[in-house]
């Protein structure tokens, strides 16, 4: 794909076309040679849209809710994108698309944009491209995106470094909201739901949480997270949290403490940008070195150790011109 392509596809992205936009996405996803080209011609325009995390149990509703959600929106006038990340094929490594299976209704309409995206073996409950998905949502025109991640867990806290607003999903009767708590995933929600709400103990969670929040929140905040109850199979309670969610969104614009956290986020993505860089440079050096059948015997024979060899490769790579960086002689 030549360079006046590549601009082409983006051109036609920014435009709103849905097959570029998706093809932006698999590029990215793919860490393909573009995507430096691609998150740079995009970035200018995107800080736009209202980019909500949906995390919580297995179980807990989250695609149903994200569902009803996309449907509340949509009727507001509101363009919708949803990134889905579902867990990996052992076989493929791609995703396996429950979420875009759950969500076919709206496969139709020209303002809904739904990606399900594998983990790819990653931590955090979300996919190494899941950020630069939104981002290119967000620059090509959509208002509000939502990521749902895989599950809940004490790694889950991730999802708040690429959403303005985190939605937590808790079920009553499932046995984990004391873990949740002791976790510390209960830290990072900005808005609380306890979704089937019409199931057994739903009172009983929703004091629990609110006791949390009495001995976390200060009574001075500026933000208290609410806690709604939904039952989202039939609806109920979805269009309060929808207008929970437009007021977490006025809050982070009009607020210091919602300009803190966009500074915490562009902090975090210019450290995982060096990051997943210095990886690329790491590994390929590392396949040069271990192509040597030389250095593997040697690792075998306990001539050498790995860890002296990742030193050295480091050095090497850091410290070229330093004395020290030379290799052991055999």
């Amino acid at each position: 794909m030549g360079g006046e392509v590549m601009e082409a596809l983006i051109a036609r992205a920014l435009g709103g076309d849905v097959r570029a936009i998706a093809k932006l996405i698999s590029l990215v996803e793919n860490e393909s040679s573009y995507t430096d080209t691609i998150m740079k011609a995009i970035y200018p325009r995107s800080g736009r849209a209202h980019v909500v995390g949906v995390t919580g149990s297995p179980g807990a509703g989250k695609s149903t809710l994200v569902d009803k959600l996309v449907l509340t929106l949509r009727d507001k006038g509101l363009k919708v994108g949803v990134v889905a990340v579902d867990p990996s094929s052992p076989f493929t490594g791609g995703a396996i698309l429950g979420d875009r299976l759950r969500m076919q209704r709206h496969s139709t309409d020209p303002n809904v944009f739904i990606r399900s995206m594998g983990t790819r073996g990653s931590l955090g409950g979300i996919a190494r491209a899941t950020f630069e998905a939104a981002l290119i949502l967000d620059a090509c025109g959509y208002d509000v995106v939502f990521i749902e991640t895989v599950g809940v867990g004490q790694s889950e806290v991730d999802i708040v470094r690429v959403s303005d607003t985190v939605c937590l999903v808790l079920v009553p009767g499932m046995g984990d909201s004391i873990q949740l708590m002791k976790a510390g995933i209960m830290e990072i929600a900005d808005i609380f739901v306890v979704n089937k709400a019409d199931r057994e103990g739903v009172n009983r969670l929703v004091t629990e949480v609110e006791m949390v929040l009495d001995m976390s929140i200060p009574k001075e905040a500026a933000w208290r997270p609410p806690v709604h109850k939904t039952v989202a199979e039939t609806g109920e309670g979805v269009a309060e949290l929808a207008e929970s969610l437009k007021a977490h969104r006025n809050f982070i614009k009009s607020s210091s403490s919602g300009r803190d956290r966009a500074y915490r986020r562009l902090e975090w993505e210019v450290e995982e940008i060096l990051r997943r860089e210095i990886a690329k440079v790491v590994e390929d050096r590392l396949r040069e070195v271990l192509s040597d059948p030389a250095v593997l015997e040697d690792l075998y024979a306990r001539r050498r150790d790995p860890y002296t060899l990742a030193g050295e490769i480091l050095c090497e790579i850091f410290n070229s011109n330093s004395e020290n960086c030379g290799r052991d002689k055999r």
